[in-house]
């Protein structure tokens, strides 16, 4: 299942083109060589959070998972980031539709999504803030022309342009628990276009998520150890073409609680994109991931090995392609196809904690598949601008297995599923309405649909002692949602916004209780959100101020055996969600800031039994120059080291990032 990256862009070659959403301002974007088509009129009418390019390299955590926290209701699954979290635990949701491992929302790398083709997690070790120029974040939104998978809204994550890349930059950082990271890039103009090569590498010892009182001698730090390597290539093919080329190496290695609790993930992806911006507008792109994925669970009872995922190979190949004709300067029309094939199996074997040796042997797995037509319009009348559209998606679930044998080798089980298919059609419409140049209405309806992941479908898993079930017959979730808002410029340099909603998320894919320490995977019949964001900002000379608060109402609606959990708030879901940064730029690089996040309480389980409490963290960063293009940096993570519950099974409590300290240099 592995591919060498010049394999990996034959690979690309051969698959089906795509189109990929471009540079995140509202109002459109200036072109500039290594961007995509500029934003139709109608996008801000689903609303949409932006992060730039100074925001997101001027973190503390130094970490892109944590800084997509400053749109409040963004969440990962657990609490923890990229450091100290199992990677299968990197789900991305938003306006706490629940708690699940896999990603609810679309988080799209320059048009390509970053899921694991098994998992459905998002390997955030494998981003880093220097290479991308900006985020675009929109809380619901449905599928529209993005695809399959947005049914908590889609993250759009935009590489550097040329833009943005300085010739040459580089960091490095030492921190708390003997951390380090170290990141450089070089981009050299070439011919008429560009290309940049950069790595990133860090390592730390980590700290203890088990608490003094429940710590025990096989008790160890969360260490990690990560690193990537990209390349990216802009070439012009004539005045309104350019080929784009990106490919990625990673590799990502953590402990978790206990000695020989390791995990390892790793990935290889490329990908190739053709845009061209002139009366006939094209955006396509192609791509390839292969990935893998590899967890030792060690038991807390007498701390030997229980269970060994030794390999999870899987593959994504996937294309898009949209079209913009040429019909007239008030509508912006698109026409486009897309498709994500994903293949996967596990390979795990689990051993007796009395003799050491392996008991069952298990392999598991299967293939999924979308394809869909979208058509979408969008209709400027003065100042309103209504915009539309309609996709159908065939999806596939199929070559689905689980085979079990003991440690001889003798089949035990050996399931074979049923392959299944379907059609799924879903859409999406609004309006925005400009009153005046400090004014603008919106409102927005929308569907979509998400298929359950190979690893939901044939993966059980162990979080010692409790084991979840997979369920190979699970089927979609289906998404429907409207919202309406309000954004205000009162003043110069001021910005508000206010946006209502109700989202109903069907059939929703949750862990359900079925018995002592045993879960399964199984739909309910919904989960119903509705709630209220708000976001402001604001600049004054030298200070700025970014805010952002989410009050989410979740609630399960449950029948059949599901039905005790019937007006429960769902597993990880909190009801409050706030974060503010302040900043202040006395002089040229000089700057100082802090970032406020609060994250209210919220349950661990289906069962409301267990409690993750609400936290209140501070984060600085503070840069100083120190020479030309040099810059000394401190950051401080939870400044005031908040205890931040990450996991509470039963009393058995894992905490997140304590005060971490780091101080390092920077040079653009």
């Amino acid at each position: 299942m592995r591919l060498t990256p010049p394999l990996c862009l034959i690979a690309c070659c051969l698959t089906v083109p795509a189109f990929a959403q471009s540079a995140p301002d509202d109002e459109g974007e200036i072109v500039v060589l290594g961007s995509g088509l500029k934003l139709p009129p109608g996008t801000p009418a689903y609303g949409s959070s932006i992060i730039d390019r100074a925001r997101l390299n001027n973190e503390a955590s130094d970490r892109v998972e944590n800084v997509l926290k400053d749109v409040a209701g963004f969440q990962q699954f657990r609490r923890s980031d990229s450091r100290s979290a199992n990677p299968s635990a990197q789900g991305v949701t938003l306006r706490a539709l629940g708690g699940n491992a896999s990603s609810r929302a679309l988080v799209l790398l320059d048009g390509v999504p970053l899921a694991d083709p098994f998992f459905g997690y998002i390997p955030f070790t494998a981003l880093s803030a220097d290479r991308l120029s900006g985020v675009r974040i929109t809380r619901g939104g449905g599928s529209g022309p993005f695809g399959a998978g947005a049914v908590a809204g889609t993250v759009e994550l935009v590489s550097a342009t040329r833009a943005d890349l300085p010739t040459y930059s580089g960091s490095g950082f030492y921190g708390s628990n003997d951390a380090m990271s170290v990141t450089g890039s070089i981009s050299p103009d070439l011919g008429g276009g560009y290309a940049t090569v950069s790595g990133r590498f860090e390592r730390g010892d980590g700290f203890f998520t088990t608490p003094d009182n429940q710590r025990v001698p096989a008790t160890v730090r969360a260490r990690y150890r990560d690193w990537s390597a990209g390349v990216r290539a802009v070439a012009p093919i004539d005045v309104d073409t350019e080929l784009q080329f990106r490919g990625l190496l990673f590799r990502d290695d953590r402990t978790l609680r206990f000695s020989g609790a390791d995990s390892a993930s790793e990935g290889q992806d490329a990908s190739i994109r053709l845009v061209r911006r002139g009366r006939w507008q094209v955006d396509a792109l192609t791509y390839v991931q292969v990935r893998n994925f590899a967890n030792k669970v060690i038991s807390s009872t007498n701390f030997r090995l229980t269970l060994d995922q030794r390999n999870t190979p899987s593959m994504g190949i996937g294309g898009k392609i949209e079209i913009r004709p040429p019909v007239g300067a008030d509508h912006v029309l698109r026409i486009g196809v897309d498709t994500r094939l994903a293949d996967g199996e596990l390979f795990e074997d689990a051993y007796s904690t009395v003799t050491g040796l392996v008991t069952t042997r298990r392999n598991a797995g299967g293939k999924t598949s979308t394809t869909g037509l979208f058509v979408e319009d969008d209709w400027s009348i003065g100042r309103l601008v209504l915009t539309g559209g309609i996709r159908a998606d065939r999806w596939t679930i199929t070559s689905g297995f689980f085979r079990e044998a003991n440690a001889l080798g003798s089949v035990m089980s050996d399931q074979r599923y049923d392959d299944r298919a379907g059609t799924a059609v879903t859409g999406r419409a609004g309006a925005l309405y400009r009153a005046s140049d400090a004014v603008a209405v919106r409102v927005a309806g929308y569907t979509g649909f998400r298929l359950p992941t190979l690893n939901e479908l044939y993966r059980p898993f162990v979080v010692f002692p409790v084991t979840t079930q997979a369920n190979a017959r699970l089927g979609l979730e289906k998404l429907r949602g409207v919202e309406a808002g309000i954004d205000v410029r009162p003043a110069d340099g001021v910005r508000i916004g206010l946006t209502a909603f109700y989202n109903r998320l069907e059939d929703a894919i949750a862990n359900v209780t079925i018995g002592t320490n045993l879960r399964q995977r199984r739909n309910v019949d919904a989960v119903v959100a509705k709630g209220l964001e708000f976001t402001a900002g604001m600049t004054r000379g030298s200070l700025s101020l970014d805010a952002s608060y989410a009050f989410s109402d979740s609630g399960v609606r449950a029948t059949g055996v599901s039905a005790g959990l019937d007006g429960f708030i769902p597993a990880q879901s909190p009801r409050h969600a706030a974060s503010a940064t302040l900043g202040w730029v006395p002089a040229r690089d000089w700057s100082l800031s802090g970032t406020l996040r609060y994250v209210g309480k919220q349950y661990e389980n289906d069962l409301q039994t267990d409690i993750l409490p609400g936290a209140v963290t501070v984060d600085a960063v503070v840069r100083v120059p120190v020479a030309k293009h040099v810059s000394l940096v401190g950051r401080a993570e939870n400044l005031f080291d908040e205890t931040v519950v990450t996991r509470n099974q039963g009393g058995s409590i894992d905490l997140g990032t304590p005060r971490t300290v780091w101080i390092g240099i920077r040079v653009n």
